[in-house]
């Protein structure tokens, strides 16, 4: 069957959930997060999980992103990545990893540069080059998620926040696309690297993340525009090779793909809401014992996020020395839309 002339077709109907990132929990959604108690940093700004305002540059970041892209080591090294990244975190082979992240430090170098970029003007693209680019894109999220996973392993939390900073920011501009291809893989990219958050506030002496978290922003990127935008661009007539039958079949199968597009958008502002429960329900620890509040109410020292899922609180339950965060299930949505933390705290 020919093509739409919208991108939205390679998204839909060549694999839309298979958009995350292969080899991260980034859409595993029962999670054991085992904390430690750790208060929020009176220092305003030290971590910041996207590039401040101040640190902004003049210029198109597509360009530099382009560079990354094409400056990645190659597909033997996207495999080993994969592999890696499937290890416990205290199993990854620190020296071998090392040498792997050296292979790949122009890359990030570019894609550092990038995120910092004022403007990202993505060109409009056929879905056939869209695809090749954004596998490479992919593959960059991969190296920044096991780059973050590195630095934790070291304790070396400085290096790992500037890692998740620079994933979120590339997710960020991905999501500023003009198809749903791009703003799809911006959400996956986005979701990764709420799973290095996942194993940063389990880390050592990882410091509270709260307000880096508070500060991205809800929405993390804007679906109804891009769902606009491939509305607009959508062809009113069949294209060369596709019959009248086909082309109004694919037209009727839009609205339920736009709600599954608006579900994955939402299940990333959930893991970002959500993780900052959690850095609050550790900053709650540190201030009372270790011990784990018996309601998010218990909670005053910081303002407590609602579900975006749904808009209500999330749901939290004392369940002996642990407790339990769960979001919603969405209308439309799916039990594996549900996010479920199961906390417990070191002490």
């Amino acid at each position: 069957m020919a093509r739409l002339g919208s991108t939205l077709v390679a998204a839909i109907f060549v694999g839309l959930v298979g958009l995350s990132l292969a080899g991260t929990p980034a859409f595993a959604r029962d999670v054991k997060l085992v904390v430690q108690p750790q208060k929020v940093s009176a220092e305003t700004g030290k971590y910041v999980l996207l590039p401040p305002p101040a640190s902004r540059t003049e210029g198109d970041a597509v360009p530099l992103y382009q560079k990354a892209v094409q400056a990645l080591p190659g597909k033997a090294m996207d495999e080993q990545v994969r592999q890696w990244l499937k290890l416990p975190i205290e199993q990854l082979p620190a020296d071998q990893v090392e040498k792997a992240l050296m292979q790949h430090v122009e890359s990030f170098k570019y894609v550092a540069q990038a995120v910092k970029c004022r403007d990202c003007k993505w060109p409009a693209s056929t879905p056939e080059a869209l695809t090749v680019n954004l596998q490479q894109c992919r593959n960059l999220g991969l190296a920044l998620r096991l780059w973050a996973r590195y630095e934790i392993a070291q304790e070396n939390y400085e290096g790992a926040v500037l890692a998740l900073r620079t994933g979120f920011g590339m997710g960020q501009h991905l999501t500023q696309g003009p198809t749903l291809v791009e703003y799809l893989v911006g959400v996956a990219i986005g979701a990764a690297m709420c799973a290095g958050v996942e194993e940063f506030v389990q880390a050592g002496e990882a410091p509270n993340l709260y307000a880096a978290l508070a500060a991205l922003p809800q929405p993390f990127g804007d679906v109804e525009k891009v769902i606009e935008s491939e509305r607009k661009s959508f062809p009113s007539e069949p294209p060369a090779g596709m019959t009248r039958a086909q082309f109004e079949s694919e037209l009727k199968r839009l609205p339920e793909s736009h709600a599954r597009v608006r579900i994955l958008a939402k299940r990333l502002d959930t893991d970002v809401a959500a993780l900052q429960c959690v850095e609050a329900i550790r900053f709650y620890a540190a201030s009372h014992g270790g011990r784990l509040p018996q309601a998010l109410t218990d909670i005053k020292e910081v303002a407590i996020p609602n579900d975006p899922m749904g808009g209500a609180a999330f749901r939290y339950t004392r369940t002996g020395a642990a407790a339990v965060l769960a979001s919603t299930v969405p209308a439309g949505g799916e039990k594996k839309d549900e996010l479920r933390y199961e906390i417990s705290v070191r002490n």
